[in-house]
């Protein structure tokens, strides 16, 4: 599947994409891809391994004379985000993606694309085989769970990686570098609360709001885009007068990505029906206007299933749910004053559900600053502790310190102005890039991040510009050249650029 990929130039980067796209590999389902990719190396006389939680290492030597060159780390990781839009069904750990070119751009019909971090793990592979390269000492990491909890990064083997030099390829901006990111934490909030018979009058009614455009919880947070469960709290709260309560609750599927639908059934008096769909529809043009020019696509419904049993959650219990989702903190908390234009604390309400009582609820908070990362997840555990429910913090990870003076990011921008004519715009990133955790296992590592221009990540409206994964790759092999040359005191700096 997805011959046409090997018709894009470069070849070499779109072949190994193609297998990515045709071998599954959501978070945590990994294996068949180190397989396919430890198969490849063996073929190859590449030497492969992996540490105790499966991070996959290629190690290839370096080109004769060119020994004594700083060693070389190639880095992304292996999972993608699985997310499809409502129409499309689609089993990510059985079926590939399905890819197709749009006005100079690749796409996925219905689902993500993958691109974020494929095309960065593919390039790391074309290096690797690329035998006409001249290079130093070379590894190419690839990590698992990047995207659900950054497992692997953060049980990565110390003392395992040899290399001085890390080239993460998992940024998303063409004409961009990227020397530092926010930390971030999964925030868990979880409670069983109280149910009730539905009365006799009282009928189940499916409301969706969906049309959202979602995306990337890090990188779009800052675009104004709705969130499907902040919205939603909204919506329920406008129908409290009608005495609708909860029966269950599913919006969002990751917590790093914005959700872009949300779904709950409710129990109502069927009379209370028809004035419950005016309130949707004057609240829906409301909505829409809110969100004009980037997000007006959202649409509201609400219509009875024909259920007339069961329970739902107490009034009280409905109400104080309800109301604590609608007060808890989301989006872009603050800008930085340090990074001018870049968020340093935000918050996405990632997934929320409720099941027979069973609430949960997990977020995505991110900052700059750790210390308000954990003041985030406090306010979190005093907000849901007065419904009784009981908050934990997962998958920590730190933030990548700047350090603008690296004479690796001074090859690098010295090789971007040769080769495009242009400075490259020096960034700092609200994402959640592995060089944190890294940095942290093995702080002698100078690292760098970037890649190809990629929209739309962690939604299904990713894409990818193809003709930046050409530029991508021609910046990437000519780095890994210049660093294999003996003399490695860095450029001087040029003046002009943009």
């Amino acid at each position: 599947m997805n011959a046409h990929l090997d018709q894009l130039a470069p070849q070499a980067v779109w072949q190994h994409f193609r297998t990515l796209c045709n071998t599954p590999r959501p978070s945590g389902h990994e294996a068949a891809l180190v397989a396919t990719l430890e198969a490849w190396a063996a073929a190859r006389g590449i030497a492969h391994d992996r540490d105790a939680y499966g991070n996959l290492r290629l190690k290839k030597p370096a080109s004769p004379g060119r020994e004594s060159a700083p060693g070389i780390i190639l880095q992304g990781h292996l999972d993608m985000v699985a997310q499809a839009n409502a129409d499309h069904p689609h089993d990510f750990t059985r079926d590939p993606i399905d890819t197709y070119v749009e006005d100079g751009w690749l796409r996925a019909r219905g689902t993500t694309l993958g691109a974020d971090n494929g095309l960065g793990v593919a390039a790391a592979l074309a290096i690797l085989g690329d035998d006409s390269l001249v290079h130093g000492p070379l590894e190419a990491l690839f990590t698992l769970e990047e995207e659900t909890s950054m497992g692997g990064a953060l049980q990565l083997a110390e003392g395992w990686l040899e290399g001085q030099l890390l080239l993460n390829l998992d940024s998303e901006d063409r004409g961009e570098v990227y020397i530092g990111c926010a930390g971030g934490a999964d925030v868990v909030v979880e409670a069983q609360l109280p149910t009730s018979a539905l009365s006799a009058d009282e009928r189940h009614y499916r409301l969706a709001l969906t049309g959202l455009r979602g995306g990337h919880s890090g990188i779009d947070i800052a675009r104004g885009r709705g969130n499907a469960n902040r919205l939603m709290m909204r919506v329920l709260r406008a129908l409290a007068p009608s005495g609708a309560r909860l029966i269950d609750y599913q919006g969002g599927t990751l917590r790093n990505a914005l959700p872009r639908e949300a779904f709950a059934t409710l129990a109502m008096a069927a009379e209370e029906l028809a004035a419950a769909q005016v309130c949707l529809a004057t609240l829906e043009e409301e909505l829409r206007a809110e969100l004009a020019g980037v997000d007006e696509g959202l649409t509201l419904s609400l219509s009875a299933t024909g259920d007339a049993a069961g329970e739902a959650l107490t009034p009280t219990a409905s109400h104080l749910l309800v109301d604590a989702l609608h007060a808890a903190p989301c989006g872009v908390e603050r800008m930085s004053t340090e990074v001018p234009g870049v968020v340093e604390t935000s918050n996405n309400l990632g997934v929320v559900s409720l099941t027979s009582g069973r609430f949960r609820l997990c977020a995505l908070v991110r900052s700059l600053r750790d210390s308000a990362t954990r003041d985030m997840a406090d306010r979190f555990s005093a907000l849901f502790g007065l419904i009784g429910a009981r908050t934990r913090v997962e998958n920590a990870y730190p933030g990548w310190a700047p350090a603008p003076d690296s004479p690796l990011l001074e090859r690098f921008k010295h090789l971007h102005r040769a080769q495009l004519g242009a400075e490259p715009a020096v960034k700092v990133i609200h994402a959640g890039l592995e060089c944190g955790i890294l940095g942290g296992k093995y702080p002698q590592l100078e690292m760098i991040s970037f890649g190809p221009q990629i929209l739309g990540a962690h939604s299904p409206d990713e894409r990818v510009e193809i003709d930046s994964v050409d530029e991508f790759w021609q910046l990437l092999r000519g780095l890994v050249e210049d660093l294999a040359a003996a003399d490695r005191k860095p450029p001087p700096a040029a003046g002009g650029g943009r």
